[in-house]
């Protein structure tokens, strides 16, 4: 999983908000990377390493939240960094549903901590308390000193051995509000639904229109001319295609507050609409970090995606290598192997319908399904080339997979332990699935279970 690094809202309507907060060195990273079920934020002993809001969306007993792991709150300092970071922090409360308040029993009550509680409570929301780095029995004995915060009774896990999570995840899950009833316009049977998403002024609503041959799309030099989402539903060589084209991402601290942070929520919604994402972006800077964060945001919703480098005829005036430039973009985006590249000019209609073409290959690589019997063919051959990694006492052992599910193609694998299963294994994993099946062009999910109900964490792999 590959998470979206943003510091502003930038999320879909009526999707609920779960804040990671407290004071420097908690362990609230640690706990933020364990509950994201991957190594996403940055884990030092050094207080302060996170500094930004770092943004996950983590799904859980079929609720779908946005997780934010934040820095250190540090009461009373405004100068310098550590005010930044508390400004960072004061953004997060404000979108928030839910508050983890996170403490450390190892360290004990601190005064930061009341003063962090008083902070909290003066919001007006739900907080759940979390004493985490309870590593042992001893530790767990020592949590009963926070219920002097007045917050409530407090969590106990250790975020580093994965102890306390169902019980955490059930304190969040009943804070939650209430899902909204709105949904999303439903999609047309049958019709592969794309998203067209990239930054302001790449060329996406000029890529619509190249497309359907016609102005269904207000184009203009300005960039944020598109504020909300348009759906097109459009026909081609016997297909059905739901276009939805989208405003402009633009990189972190740059949205505006009223409709264009809106439009950027819409732009984030319809990518979990959609089946497959055409990720557009310009051939004279092609693969900014923003790209990268938009790229991941699409793996991270297990959608297709189909990279569009637009106003081509333009790199080629500045004489710029066609293969460098997808050698260059394939070793920045490892996480979509085999990808379709594709090289167009909207404005002058070269290569546009070659967009939907690729769609169409990416979906159906989305609808494959692998038989049982094949797939632990392919698992054994797997499994002998390069035996699981042991963890201390312990190894790690599979015992068989099924692919539970098409678009997106999941695949459940049961072992002894899942909380065995290293990232880099399940990478070796998903390898071994793309080189024996292919999926090109889409992300795959893979999942992890125990024997038993009670050995399911953590499960989800966001691949």
């Amino acid at each position: 999983m590959t998470a979206l690094v943003e510091t502003q809202t930038g999320l879909p309507r009526g999707l609920p908000t779960v804040a990671i907060v407290g004071r420097p060195n908690v362990g609230k990273s640690s706990l933020f990377n364990r509950m994201a079920a991957e190594r996403i934020a940055i884990v030092a002993d050094e207080p302060g390493t996170t500094r930004d809001r770092v943004t996950a969306w983590v799904t859980r007993d079929e609720r779908t939240l946005a997780l934010i792991d934040t820095g250190g709150l540090v009461p009373g300092e405004e100068r310098g960094m550590v005010g930044a970071i508390r400004d960072q922090v004061s953004v997060a409360l404000s979108e928030a549903d839910v508050l983890c308040f996170v403490v450390d029993v190892h360290a004990g009550l601190l005064p930061a901590d009341a003063e962090v509680a008083d902070l909290l409570r003066r919001r007006s929301k739900p907080v759940v308390l979390i004493a985490n780095k309870a590593d042992n029995m001893q530790r767990e004995r020592l949590a009963a000193e926070f219920y002097a915060l007045g917050i409530g009774d407090p969590i106990i896990v250790s975020a580093q051995h994965g102890r306390g999570m169902h019980e955490l995840w059930s304190g969040i899950l009943a804070a939650l509000p209430e899902q909204e009833t709105e949904t999303a316009p439903p999609v047309p049977q049958g019709a592969i639904p794309v998203a067209i998403v990239g930054r302001p002024n790449v060329g996406k609503s000029s890529l619509l229109n190249a497309i359907l041959g016609q102005e269904r799309a207000m184009v203009r030099d300005e960039p944020g001319t598109t504020r909300d989402a348009v759906d097109t539903l459009f026909d081609y060589e016997g297909r059905s295609y739901l276009l939805i084209d989208t405003a402009g991402v633009r990189r972190r601290g740059h949205i505006e507050r009223g409709v264009e942070r809106f439009s950027v929520a819409r732009a984030m919604q319809a990518i979990e609409r959609a089946d497959v994402a055409v990720l557009v972006v310009d051939a004279t800077e092609y693969l900014t970090a923003q790209d990268l964060h938009v790229a991941g945001f699409v793996q991270q919703a297990h959608k297709g995606l189909a990279l569009v480098i637009n106003k081509w005829d333009l790199a080629q005036e500045n004489e710029i290598d066609r293969a460098e430039v997808e050698r260059l973009v394939r070793a920045r985006l490892k996480f979509f192997p085999s990808m379709p590249i594709l090289f167009t000019s909207a404005l002058r209609g070269r290569g546009v319908r070659a967009v939907l073409d690729a769609v169409a290959r990416i979906q159906l690589e989305r609808m494959t399904r692998v038989t049982t019997a094949q797939l632990n063919r392919a698992l054994l051959d797997a499994l002998a080339d390069h035996p699981p990694p042991s963890s201390g006492r312990r190894r790690l052992q599979i015992y068989y997979a099924t692919q539970a599910e098409v678009n997106p193609p999941t695949f459940v694998f049961f072992a002894n332990d899942p909380a065995l299963v290293h990232f880099s294994y399940r990478r070796y994993l998903e390898n071994m699935l793309r080189r024996r099946f292919g999926f090109a062009g889409t992300a795959i999910r893979l999942i992890f279970r125990g024997r038993g109900a009670d050995r399911e964490e953590p499960t989800n792999e966001r691949a």
